[in-house]
């Protein structure tokens, strides 16, 4: 049985405010909250992680991050006019990556599950109503929420997930806002009935599937390959893990993109914005590694690695850098959320941005043929490991951040 580095993760205990902020949050939650603190010993951040709780039988887990130690400066629920939530919202992730405004006209993005968020329509409106971003509804055919077969019956419904699902929904609707979205909830979060929730969007016409899930490594996933991830002319991407040095799957799966996280701040400089590898503390950090058993696609050129080499690409993942979302299921309104699962469904949008791959392409490869229009991530580093650049930023690939950060769309594009 495959077991998530977040549940084998031993976790830490936090005194004073954040436990506090803890007791008041779970207690408010649903069944299925995250129940640990993680603290930022860098700033004094503090935060959940989503699923930190598996359901019985589940061996994925969801790669967001709550943060609880925020004091929102905005109306907690709902649209406050003139007024900006914490985090970062549409307009940073923007001017952070040189993306265009008001993209992702004629594209369709999937986000990919486990579980349902009944709020997921409501809570994604008073998100994009807050920004300015145009409505996507059940009802005007922007937005579809759909079971892993397809159809209307929803699976039960789940608070950690909800917050993952509202995490997704919120970074698509900011980077490609102009994109149509399926929201896939697959039954429970076991790879086979979140891979059949990937075929299920590719079936629905997306060209662009965002997972932001992941877990331990097996001997089965090079199968899990063959049967769920194979879809040229589809750009998927993955989170590359929120547990620091060491590989998950399907992050390590040689048909998607696997997606990284740096911390990002404003910075004095020519772009405005510096990154760097996000790294909390020895079992908090982006995820990267070395495959056990996924091969190396041909477009991966590294030789510390002779398999799949993790990361791709990579974007805003640390919660002390967080992203603002809108969560009510599980949640309170107003929220900073981080983790690689904020990075995975930005960089899916930017693929959206770019447009359509063209028929029978592997998306993975487009960056590698465009890293001059990335932003190369040269400092920090997720654990100690050898050769040094699969836990080590430098100039060039490295494990953490890949071949950087967006920089427009010209990577993304092919």
């Amino acid at each position: 049985m495959r077991t998530s580095p977040a549940a084998r993760r031993t976790t830490l205990a936090v005194a004073g405010t954040a436990a506090l902020l803890l007791s008041a949050f779970t207690a408010a939650a649903p069944a299925g909250a995250a129940t640990a603190p993680q603290a930022d010993a860098r700033g004094g951040t503090s935060w959940v992680r989503a699923c930190d709780t598996l359901a019985h039988g589940d061996t994925m887990a969801c790669h967001a991050l709550r943060v609880t130690s925020t004091v929102e400066g905005v109306r907690q629920l709902g649209v406050t006019p003139n007024a900006t939530p914490s985090g970062y919202g549409p307009g940073d992730l923007l001017s952070a990556y040189k993306l265009p405004a008001n993209g992702g006209a004629g594209m369709t993005v999937a986000i990919v599950d486990a579980y349902n968020d009944p709020n997921a329509e409501s809570d994604m409106a008073v998100y994009r109503a807050q920004y300015g971003l145009p409505a996507c509804t059940k009802a005007s055919g922007c937005f579809k929420q759909v079971n892993q077969s397809g159809g209307s019956s929803l699976p039960a419904n789940n608070s950690g997930w909800a917050g993952e699902i509202s995490l997704d929904l919120d970074m698509v609707s900011a980077i490609a806002p102009n994109a149509h979205i399926v929201l896939v909830e697959a039954s429970s979060a076991t790879m086979a009935n979140l891979g059949t929730s990937v075929n299920t969007a590719v079936s629905l016409g997306a060209k662009f599937v965002s997972n932001s899930y992941g877990g331990g490594e097996s001997s089965a996933d090079t199968s899990y390959d063959s049967s769920y991830f194979n879809h040229p002319g589809v750009a998927i991407t993955v989170s590359s893990g929120d547990s620091a040095y060491g590989a998950q799957y399907p992050a390590a799966s040689k048909y998607v993109t696997s997606v990284g996280g740096t911390a990002l701040k404003k910075a004095s400089n020519t772009r405005g914005w510096s990154e760097s590898v996000w790294l909390t503390n020895s079992t908090e950090g982006t995820g990267s590694g070395c495959s056990k058993y996924d091969a190396k696609p041909t477009w991966q050129k590294d030789t510390g690695c002779s398999k799949r080499t993790i990361a791709d690409v990579s974007a805003v993942a640390d919660p002390a850098t967080g992203v603002a979302v809108y969560q009510t299921y599980g949640g309170s309104g107003w929220a900073v959320y981080g983790g690689t699962s904020a990075a995975a469904p930005i960089i899916a949008g930017v693929y959206a941005l770019g447009g359509a791959p063209s028929s029978g392409s592997s998306p993975a490869s487009f960056p590698y043929a465009h890293t001059s229009s990335l932003f190369d991530v040269t400092s920090g580093s997720n654990g100690s490991c050898s050769p040094s650049y699969l836990c080590t930023a430098g100039t060039g690939y490295d494990g953490p951040t890949g071949l950087g950060t967006p920089n427009g769309t010209t990577a993304f594009k092919g």
